[in-house]
């Protein structure tokens, strides 16, 4: 049974983070200890018996805070239960259909064993940093596609299969 559970994210604009949160709030309540964490300011993921990391999609790469946190922490990952999340289709897509991970996330999962991952629908609004994200929000295409149903009920999964005692052989 796992009880310290670690959300490291990647995010520009918070859209990620909020994500991140909602993750560790629900794990709260599902019994764990769980705290969300900017993924680059994590030094060392030991004291956790489990570690979801999420990461904002731009132009098909997950965020490079979250992608350096999985190559820094590579060894120490793989010997734990690990879950994977990304964000940013601006669009409803991510609550009609499950997308698969960008190529790069689906080689980290290999190679680190991860158990699942999960797309989820971005937001960018108005406030937005970057010259891309700005020229997207102008132009009419930004809002907010975030389903927190959607999140709350892959936490609680993930809440579940933590909480649940191990099966003996």
């Amino acid at each position: 049974m796992l009880s310290n559970v670690l959300v490291a994210y990647g995010t520009t604009n918070g859209s990620t983070a909020r994500i991140a949160e909602t993750i560790a709030e629900v794990l709260r309540r599902e019994g764990l200890s769980a705290e969300a964490v900017p993924a680059r300011s994590v030094t060392n993921v030991e004291p956790y018996d489990a570690v979801v990391v999420g990461g904002g999609l731009y132009a098909g790469r997950w965020h490079r805070d979250a992608r350096r946190f999985v190559r820094r922490h590579g060894r120490a990952l793989a010997g734990r239960p690990l879950w994977f999340f990304s964000s940013g289709p601006l669009d409803a897509t991510a609550s009609e259909r499950d997308i698969p991970p960008v190529p790069g996330v689906r080689r980290a999962m290999v190679r680190l064993d991860a158990g699942e991952h999960m797309t989820f629908g971005g937001c960018l609004e108005e406030g937005a940093t970057g010259f891309i994200a700005r020229k997207i929000v102008s132009s009419g295409k930004g809002g907010d596609f975030r389903d927190f149903a959607q999140i709350e009920e892959w936490a609680t999964r993930i809440g579940a299969e933590s909480t649940a005692e191990p099966q003996r052989a």
